[in-house]
Formats: C-alpha cells, sequence, structure tokens
C-alpha cells in the first residue's frame, strides 16, 4: 500500500516560451504549481480552468494530484503548458484517453509564438510612422 502512493506520472508541456515539468499523482484534486498551491500562483479563475480541463474531458476530476515546475513565459503560457503537461501525464495513466483528448486538441503543442523583430520596423511587422512633411 506504500507503493501506492509513490506511483507518479509525468509529462512535459510548452506553449509560446513556457515549460512545465507536470507530476500527476492519485490523490484528491489538488494542484501545485512552483510550490503554491494554484489559484494563488495563477491568480485567475480562467486559468485554473483551463488547467482543469483535461481532467473534466476525462472524466477524472478529483482523482490527481498535480504538482507542476513552470519556467519562461508569463501566466498564461505557463497555464497552457501545465495544461499540456497534464494530458501527456494521463495519457501514462491510461492510453486508451488518447481519441478523447486528441478530439479536443489536448494533445497537439500549440505552435504559436511571438514573431521576431524585422529590420526597419518599429517591431514585427508595424512600421515606422510616416510623415509627409
Amino acid at each position: 500500500m506504500a507503493t501506492e502512493s509513490r506511483v507518479r506520472y509525468y509529462g512535459t508541456g510548452k506553449r509560446k516560451n513556457a515549460i512545465a515539468r507536470v507530476w500527476i499523482t492519485p490523490g484528491t484534486g489538488q494542484v501545485v504549481v512552483n510550490d503554491r498551491p494554484a489559484s494563488r500562483y495563477l491568480g485567475r479563475l480562467v486559468l485554473e480552468k483551463l488547467i482543469a480541463q483535461p481532467f473534466v474531458t476525462t472524466h477524472t476530476e478529483g482523482r490527481f494530484d498535480v504538482i507542476a515546475k513552470c519556467k519562461g513565459g508569463g501566466i498564461s503560457g505557463q497555464a497552457g503548458a501545465i495544461r499540456h503537461g497534464i494530458s501527456k501525464a494521463l495519457l501514462e495513466v491510461d492510453p486508451e484517453l488518447r481519441p478523447v483528448l486528441r478530439r479536443i486538441g489536448l494533445l497537439t503543442r500549440d505552435p504559436r509564438v511571438k514573431e521576431r523583430k524585422k529590420y526597419g520596423r518599429k517591431r514585427a511587422r508595424r512600421g515606422f510612422q510616416f510623415s509627409k512633411r
């Protein structure tokens, strides 16, 4: 029974410039991000719901505890990375969840990242202000 509590499933999630290392263990549904409760770390209910999406989709709410370590990007990107990591960790728990997670797009890494700045421009696409005189 002691070995049962030590079972951990791992998934790496990425979104924009954020990377999340996510471990899920059988538990009561607690989510800890960078050693803080998710509600305190994320600060927005929308982001908490985003993180819970893989569990809601697979009907496993409250069955796993989540421990996530994030770095890079902002809060929103980190939340997306955690969601991606949870989805990948759930596949280790039960590979038969793949079609359910795939259908909603939770296993696909979102490729959208910030475009680089180009020379002769103020930002990636925005030109400098034009003045006729």
